[in-house]
């Protein structure tokens, strides 16, 4: 009998990476769960098992470090354990000028959101072609699909994650590993305190939930969907970004960014 799955999901000790986890739990795969916030991991683990069984291993990761992915990967392999399934959901975003941002939270920010996730699926992404099984999901936002004033360097950030993630889906293709990009839009989550943003008009309105998110993004995942969004006001959103002239809608995304 062929043991079950094992899915690396990082930034698991909160929102969607903590909801995304339920998901996986309950369609039976064990779980390496990775975040900075140890104390958190442990509880998730621990509420995981209770219901679901299954076997958990935390790692304490900090994916803004240099050597952050390599660290996880490391630590992985010394716990015996391998990697089926890969969620890159760790990253973060900043708000403000990007002229008023320190340089070293924007450094962090890109070895989060695409140095780490690049690495990881680089390091990851061959074992499972090998065995034709697996696969990954990347999770971006709905930033990913324009520019945007006030979080220049996230946007850009998910703009990336979008174009990896729907590049690697089509390489892919045939191989029986499945590449999916999450992008969801406003969720209610710790991300708006952390860009200290809690009273943008962006995050006024009425958001998802982390759960919607992750039962959303967890079932298009399994169905091999190439970019999964979330809701149809967000994919009228998604579609909108790409027919507004950038002189319409770079002034309106500003707004959405700015204080109520």
């Amino acid at each position: 009998m062929a043991s079950p799955p094992i899915t690396l999901i990082t930034g698991a000790s909160g929102g969607i990476g903590a909801a995304l986890a339920w998901q996986a739990a309950a369609s039976g795969h064990h779980l390496i769960l990775t975040g900075r916030r140890t104390h958190l991991l442990t509880e998730l683990a621990e509420a995981l098992t209770a219901r679901h069984g299954g076997n958990i291993l935390t790692i304490e990761s900090d994916l803004s470090a240099p050597d952050g992915a390599d660290s996880l990967i490391n630590s992985i392999i010394a716990h015996g354990w391998r990697v089926d399934h890969l969620i890159n959901n760790a990253g973060f975003g900043t708000a403000g000028d990007l002229a008023s941002i320190p340089p070293a939270r924007l450094q962090s920010l890109v070895h989060v959101n695409i140095l780490s996730l690049t690495t990881l699926t680089r390091q990851l992404l061959p074992p499972m072609l090998s065995k034709g099984s697996g696969g990954i999901l990347n999770v971006a936002s709905l930033a990913a699909f324009q520019p945007g004033p006030l979080m220049a360097a996230y946007y850009a950030s998910k703009s990336y994650v979008l174009s990896l993630t729907e590049a690697l889906h089509h390489e892919c293709k045939g191989s029986g590993v499945r590449v999916s990009c999450l992008c969801p839009g406003a969720t209610a989550t710790g991300f708006a305190s952390e860009a200290h943003m809690e009273n943008s008009r962006l995050f006024l309105s009425n958001p998802m939930t982390a759960e919607t998110v992750a039962r959303i993004g967890w079932r298009g995942y399994l169905r091999g969907r190439r970019v999964i969004i979330p809701g149809w006001k967000n994919k009228t959103l998604a579609i909108l970004s790409k027919i507004t002239p950038h002189a319409v809608s770079l002034p309106l995304v500003r707004k959405l960014h700015e204080s109520a």
